[in-house]
Parts: structure tokens; C-alpha cells; sequence
């Protein structure tokens, strides 16, 4: 455990019990982010079409293929989202995606319309007819998932309570050129957005992108590993130390690879570390930085040279 890791001072005991709904409503949405926002769109009895975003909302399996997502009980008069009550209804809904493009028409569609009243028409999306399901897709959504549901359960009588509805998607609409030629999702064609908290949102593509190495890849050696030295270091941080850690087996110690990294160890920190010794806050630093540039094998190789 690196020496900066936080002690139980550094949090806040909350009870839930103790807050307003309003301020936990905000203090789990706030903290609980990014979520996925699905554009859900339903039909009445009557044949009436209903469109409303939802960000209490993801994937949960793929045999068979499951979404979830919850339309929540009002808090200010215990009103039932138009949503729910069509799912009661007639059991079906298009789960569409929301994308860059068309957040601010989504937002415009969760507005608390009168009953039977059409978003579509609202936020001037265009429907298209779904193959296999009553409700109508949204045309401007990079991604649409014809679903049936297949339960609800209500957690909660309460104002704020959700109304989990289980949905089995069966069939798929995809844009196509979202699609690699491999048949993979383009992230930055996508342009996926993320529900924050209050007003705000996010954008998960471009610059906003990073990757990390799946550990269930390989076995990892562990932080554990690591010398002590290194991994209470108030230098490197978890990442890095995560980072460092992330490799099947330390690299093979290898004395032939010395002169490479002396004249790299000149390069970096200059000749007057050689007549003083390498001190312990000099080695931290540069494994850090060569943590962040993903130098792993470097970095294990100085750690068994010079510790």
C-alpha cells in the first residue's frame, strides 16, 4: 500500500436515512457517474407513442441479451413515469442510444408532457417502425435495441423508489458507419455521452479516451510484488504502481542491459547522480515517470538493478 493511500479521517460518514431525498438524489447521481442514458421509447394500450431518457440504465448480460433500466417514482407527488405505466401496458420497449448530437433533443423529451402527448413530435425526432415491436424507433440514434420486457420489479412505494424494467433485446439496429470493417464499434464515430450530475454531462470520446491493459489477460504479479520500498512509496501513486505490477513475471535480470541503462540514467538525470548513489526519491520519480509512458519493462529492470 503506497504511504499517500487515504486513512478512514480522510471520508465523510454518511447515512443515507439522515439526508433530504433531494440531497442524496444529488449526492449519488454526482458521485455514481458516468452513466449511459437510454432513450427509451413505449406505447399505451391505446397506441400512443412515448419518448424519455433515463440515465439509471446499462447492460446486464449477454445470454440472454439484457438491458435494465428505471423510471423512478416521482418524489414531489408519487406520480408513475408515462414509461412505466406503458411497459405495464403493453410489454415493449426500443432502448435508443444517445449520442453527441442529439443530447440537447433528448433532454428536450424528458419535459413532464401531458399524458398521450407525442415527444417525438416535441424534440422533432423522426420515428421509424421497429421490426418485431410496437414502439417506434428514433431515426437520429446511432444505435436502437428492439426489446421485450420480461419483468419489472418495484423496489419501493416511496417518492423516489425505482421501477426496474428487465428487457430482453431482440433485434438490433446499428448505423452502419459506426461499424469497423471488423464489425467492432468505433468509439469516435459513436460520440457516446455520459449523464454527470445536475446539468452537466460528458463526453466519452476523442482526447476523453484512455485504455488499460485487462489484467483477466494474464495472471499480474501484484502490487504485493513489488518491493516494499516501491510500493509505499508517497511518490508513485496506485496507477502507477497498478501499472508497474500488471506484468506476468518481472523481466529476466539481465547485467548484459546495464550500460543501456546507465547511459540512460545519465540522460535523464544527469552524471552527479553516479558519485552521490541513487537516492531513493530520484529512483521514485523516474519509475513514475516511466510508469505514466508505459515503460514497464525499463522501469522493473532498474527496480532489479538498483534496489
Amino acid at each position: 500500500m503506497s504511504s499517500t493511500s487515504p486513512t478512514a479521517l480522510d471520508f465523510q460518514a454518511i447515512d443515507p436515512k439522515e439526508l433530504s431525498l433531494g440531497h442524496l438524489h444529488h449526492t449519488l447521481l454526482g458521485l455514481i457517474a458516468p452513466r449511459p442514458i437510454a432513450f427509451a421509447s413505449t406505447i399505451d394500450k391505446e397506441g400512443r407513442h412515448n419518448l424519455s431518457p433515463f440515465s439509471y440504465f446499462n447492460v446486464f448480460g449477454i445470454n440472454p441479451p439484457l438491458l435494465i433500466f428505471s423510471p423512478a417514482t416521482s418524489v414531489r407527488n408519487l406520480a408513475e413515469k408515462d414509461t412505466y405505466i406503458n411497459v405495464l401496458e403493453v410489454p415493449e420497449v426500443v432502448i435508443n442510444l444517445i449520442d453527441y448530437g442529439l443530447v440537447e433533443q433528448a433532454s428536450l423529451s424528458s419535459c413532464a408532457f401531458p399524458r398521450g402527448i407525442s415527444e417525438f413530435e416535441k424534440a422533432g425526432l423522426t420515428a421509424l417502425p421497429s421490426d418485431l415491436v410496437g414502439p417506434y424507433r428514433v431515426a437520429e440514434s446511432p444505435a436502437s435495441f428492439e426489446c421485450k420486457v420480461i419483468d419489472t420489479i418495484k423496489t419501493g412505494d416511496g417518492g423516489g423508489a425505482g421501477n426496474l424494467i428487465i428487457c430482453e433485446i431482440v433485434k438490433m439496429h446499428i448505423r452502419k458507419s459506426l461499424l469497423t470493417p471488423d464489425g467492432k464499434i468505433d468509439l469516435d464515430a459513436l460520440k457516446p455521452v455520459g449523464r454527470m450530475g445536475g446539468n452537466n454531462y460528458v463526453a466519452a470520446f476523442g482526447a476523453a479516451l484512455f485504455q488499460v491493459t485487462k489484467p483477466n489477460e494474464k495472471v499480474a504479479i501484484g502490487i504485493d510484488a513489488l518491493p516494499a520500498q516501491i510500493r509505499n512509496s508517497h511518490i508513485l501513486s496506485g496507477k502507477q504502481l497498478s501499472r508497474l505490477a500488471n506484468v506476468e513475471s518481472w523481466p529476466a535480470t539481465n547485467h548484459a542491459d546495464l550500460p543501456e541503462l546507465e547511459s540512460y540514467m545519465v540522460a535523464e538525470l544527469g552524471t552527479e547522480y553516479q558519485s552521490k548513489g541513487l537516492e531513493a526519491e530520484t529512483l521514485h520519480h523516474l519509475l513514475a515517470k516511466l510508469a505514466e509512458n508505459q515503460e514497464i519493462e525499463r522501469a522493473l529492470n532498474i527496480i532489479s538493478l538498483y534496489l
